[in-house]
């Protein structure tokens, strides 16, 4: 007879628990307990595994960052040849132009530059350089806002100090309009350099991150939306318009004749039939009394002559 399992200590299940948090205990055998071991050493490898890969993976792109480095100065150079390039890329963004007023658009004008600059290990934070021509709205060259992480591990933000022109601060402006007219844009939507100047949530900056992944690694696509827009348009949009119109000709056609030939052909039809009934019976009926009075015409001339020849043999 075998003998019964060996119980072993009891294990705390933390993702058990009653309705007042109270967590409950089960026991495993021994079995049991040498395979969960022998799981949670496997995990521990995989663990080691995923850390060795992530640490790799943050080589390769050290390495590839560095490869594209001198194309994007060069995309860069060859950028400074288009005028209002990056103002237009912004514009066309439709989450950036939400934060966009007129007067910054001018601003942007002349921002000759934008630049994306990771930190040498990655994983510790970015910066955005906007690079200006000289401007009616502030003296500053250059532009910056960093995001990294603070010294308690949170995502922190800091900007360059902006040192605005007598009378041409924008953050003011936009600012003093919010206040006097209600905004188009959806709530919680700041202006560009209310957003340059805000430090309050890093670690939700939907501007910095629409920078950084996809504006910068792409820019021309901004560039060149309304005439990708308006080329797939003509071609969409006409051809789709065609042929709905077509098929609602056709439907209509098909409909009009279809009411209009039930109709006509029913009301005539059941018409037709009665009255070539009717007709029918009526010539029936008079054929028959003609037979009937040609038979008695017939009956009686022969009588006649029957006589005739009666009397002549006398």
């Amino acid at each position: 007879m075998s003998s019964p399992s060996k119980k072993v200590k009891k294990l705390e299940d933390s993702d058990r628990s009653d309705g007042d948090g109270a967590t409950e205990s089960r026991d495993y055998d021994v079995e049991i307990q040498k395979a969960l071991e022998e799981i949670d050493g496997c995990q521990n490898q995989i663990d080691g595994l995923n850390e060795k890969a992530s640490d790799e993976i943050l080589e390769v792109e050290k390495k590839y960052n560095k490869l594209r480095k001198p194309y994007f100065q060069k995309r860069n150079d060859i950028i400074k040849r288009i005028p209002n390039f990056w103002v237009t890329a912004f514009v066309n963004n439709k989450k950036i132009a939400d934060i966009l007023e007129e007067e910054e658009e001018d601003a942007l004008r002349y921002l000759n530059k934008l630049e994306v600059e990771e930190f040498e290990d990655i994983k510790s934070g970015y910066r955005i350089n906007f690079y200006f021509d000289e401007n009616p709205y502030f003296e500053n060259d250059v532009l910056t806002k960093e995001f990294h992480l603070g010294s308690s591990g949170d995502p922190a933000s800091q900007s360059t100090n902006i040192r605005w022109k007598d009378g041409a601060d924008l953050s003011k402006r936009g600012k003093a309009k919010a206040a006097m007219k209600v905004r188009k844009r959806p709530l919680g939507h700041r202006s560009f350099f209310d957003w340059f100047t805000d430090h309050g949530d890093p670690s939700s900056d939907e501007i910095a991150e629409l920078i950084k992944d996809d504006l910068w690694p792409n820019p021309l696509q901004y560039y060149l939306a309304p005439d990708m827009e308006i080329e797939n348009g003509i071609e969409g949009d006409g051809d789709g318009e065609e042929v709905d119109s077509e098929e609602e000709e056709e439907e209509d056609e098909d409909g009009a004749d279809e009411d209009g030939d039930d109709v006509g052909e029913g009301e005539e039809g059941d018409d037709s039939v009665e009255i070539m009934e009717d007709a029918g019976d009526e010539e029936e009926d008079d054929e028959d009394a003609a037979n009937e009075n040609d038979g008695a015409h017939e009956e009686e001339d022969y009588l006649v002559q029957l006589v005739q020849k009666i009397e002549n043999n006398r």
